[in-house]
């Protein structure tokens, strides 16, 4: 090594002791050009720019990687939503806001799987249970996940006496089921070759459904 060599500074990721954001970084990157099974360890240690057994410092195999990833993608699933809800213009009375908010939640879940369909796959690879859609690392701005925007939307439509409280137990899950449903027919489905504008108008009419039906 030379004495130009020796005095290169150290790479950020270990200056900073933030080597492992900078694999989850790299996994999302990996996970939006390919989705879940793009996010290998290699993969991600190569794009980081460090070797391949410094991954092993923070994530003890491939699972545990893509499990942070998963998270990751989720928590940017839950800022959509919450984007989608902070364009809303402002409304005259609780039950306009309270309907639009709720519209709200299903639009930004939908244009987030026709945007970032990688991501929206791989945030939906977890284990068969909700333990993954309440974890705080899946949050949003706001510190809550996707799961509990909609909770919190139907929530407000209980309070509008839109929704009869006797109804709101599991509305969750109808709602969740038919919107997520739609995003991946249009994904991975035969509604994949959609136009932008009919894909929409496809939400808005499922959405529409979710309210006749709670």
């Amino acid at each position: 090594m030379t004495a130009a060599e020796s005095k290169k500074p150290k790479r950020d990721t270990y200056r900073h002791g933030d080597l492992r954001n900078a694999l989850i970084e790299a996994g999302l990157e990996l996970a939006r050009q390919g989705g879940p099974a793009a996010v290998v360890l290699r993969a991600a240690t190569r794009q980081a720019g460090v070797a391949p057994n410094a991954a092993y410092r923070h994530f003890t195999d491939r699972n545990a990687l893509l499990h942070a990833v998963s998270q990751a993608a989720m928590a940017h699933l839950a800022r959509t939503m919450e984007a989608e809800q902070a364009t809303l213009p402002p409304t005259s009375g609780t039950t306009a806001a309270a309907r639009a908010r709720f519209r709200a939640v299903g639009t930004g879940y939908l244009r987030f799987a026709q945007e970032e369909p990688g991501l929206f796959r791989t945030a939906f690879h977890v284990p068969d249970d909700m333990t993954h859609a309440a974890a705080d690392t899946a949050a949003g701005t706001a510190g809550k996940t996707p799961f509990e925007l909609l909770g919190a939307a139907l929530d407000g439509l209980v309070e509008a006496e839109l929704l009869p409280e006797d109804r709101r137990p599991g509305a969750e899950f109808l709602a969740w089921s038919a919107v997520h449903g739609l995003a991946a027919l249009l994904i991975d489905g035969p509604l994949r070759g959609l136009h932008p504008t009919q894909a929409h108008d496809a939400g808005q009419h499922v959405i529409d459904m979710i309210e006749r039906g709670i």
